[in-house]
């Protein structure tokens, strides 16, 4: 079977009543941020809150009776896996699931309260692959491969006709890359409805192999991402051919870029996405001149992000915008002198949250103190003008962000 744009509007026809049209909304702020029109389509209020549940359905509903009698069985750091398990459950089928070890412990939970058997095994998807072909092979069950099958990436793909209904006037769409699925079926069907129509493809740096394929150049695999959902090492061959017809380009995006982009989506569009998308967005304000006076289609394919993680995310980012910010002075070891500190950060406006008081320590003399003082801002202009006060007063101080 090949994918074709007959074959996208065919499998959308299919899955309509079992899957959410997800908005497609403005970022007002981020727009306004970046001197760009941005549109976000959301896929994270999609079932199992992640586009992978359209390509999921669409495979199992092209099982047979015995298929579905005997049961499939998945690949998949949580999306994929989440899909499967929510669909097949709804459909009377059973679902085992092979997923990485360290896969986020809510994509777990949450697998298995879809009504899925969760093995955990490798330690990445391309590790635990070959197990799932084993077990498939051994327990007669149907494999449902996350991207490297037309039928799925046709469920994918309806993603962009809804968008380009949506919103006809849209210029570019940027597609966060894992396997090569989604960008695949989006690019097929995107190019069908508006042959004019760019689409760009977004890759974690640490997980480049559909970028280096596309360039000609080399892949950067290196450690854990934060966008494990597209951490994929060996995309589907047949993806990457489409990818390069129908493709644009295929940017990547540093870690630190990756996480900035997810604490923009939640801080000033109040979403929660996982790190894949935030790859789409960091990729986007890494080349804002390519965008500049367009129109553009952002997929937030997933808000399946662990909520441990998510929480140092948010204060790493609160660090980085100067909004919680840690003070060290060196003091005379004399009464009062916090209470004077604190009368003047009080009086700047902004908020003691932690003091940490020490002389144990011989990073300074006997008949001095260090004083941490972690303090809540509005931002790096307001530590500024905090320090200064500080300073005004004869109080020796430093931040970590150097001010």
């Amino acid at each position: 079977m090949t994918l074709t744009p007959d074959l996208i509007r065919q499998t959308r026809d299919v899955i309509s009543s079992a899957t959410i049209r997800t908005p497609l909304v403005p970022a007002t702020r981020l727009s306004l941020h970046m001197g760009i029109d941005l549109q976000l389509k959301l896929e994270n209020l999609q079932h199992t809150n992640a586009f992978k549940a359209r390509g999921a359905l669409a495979k199992l509903l092209t099982l047979t009776d015995a298929q579905k009698q005997a049961g499939v069985i998945a690949c998949s750091a949580g999306n994929h896996a989440q899909g499967v398990a929510y669909h097949a459950t709804r459909l009377g089928i059973a679902s085992t699931i092979v997923m990485p070890e360290g896969t986020p412990f809510n994509k777990v939970k949450r697998t298995e309260e879809f009504g899925a058997t969760v093995i955990l095994h490798g330690n990445g998807f391309d590790e635990s692959v070959q197990f799932t072909w084993d077990l498939a092979d051994k327990d007669g069950l149907t494999f449902i491969h996350p991207f490297d099958d037309p039928v799925v990436a046709a469920g994918q793909g309806t993603v962009a006709l809804e968008m380009l209904e949506q919103d006809p006037d849209l210029d570019v769409i940027v597609v966060p890359i894992g396997g090569g699925g989604l960008i695949a079926g989006m690019a097929v069907a995107a190019k069908s409805v508006k042959p004019e129509i760019e689409v760009v493809g977004a890759q974690a740096v640490l997980f480049d192999a559909v970028k280096a394929a596309y360039d000609g150049g080399e892949t950067h695999f290196d450690g854990a991402t934060l966008a494990e959902g597209i951490a994929v090492k060996a995309p589907s061959a047949a993806n990457i051919e489409i990818i390069k017809q129908t493709v644009a380009r295929v940017d990547s995006a540093s870690e630190a870029d990756i996480e900035d982009a997810v604490f923009d989506l939640l801080s000033n569009e109040k979403l929660v996405a996982e790190g894949a998308a935030g790859a789409g967005l960091a990729v986007i304000k890494n080349n804002l001149e390519a965008y500049k006076g367009k129109k553009v289609g952002l997929v937030i394919c997933g808000g399946n992000i662990d909520s441990r993680l998510l929480s140092t995310l948010i204060l790493r980012g609160l660090v980085r915008d100067g909004r919680i910010t840690r003070l060290t002075f060196e003091i005379g070891d004399t009464p009062g002198q916090l209470a004077t500190i604190s009368r003047i950060i009080g009086d700047a406006g902004a908020n003691v949250v932690e003091v940490i008081h020490q002389r144990m320590m011989q990073s300074v003399s006997l008949k001095q103190a260090e004083l941490d003082v972690v303090i809540e801002a509005r931002d790096m202009g307001h530590v500024e003008a905090i320090v200064g006060a500080l300073r005004g007063q004869g109080f020796r101080v430093r931040t970590d962000s150097g001010v």
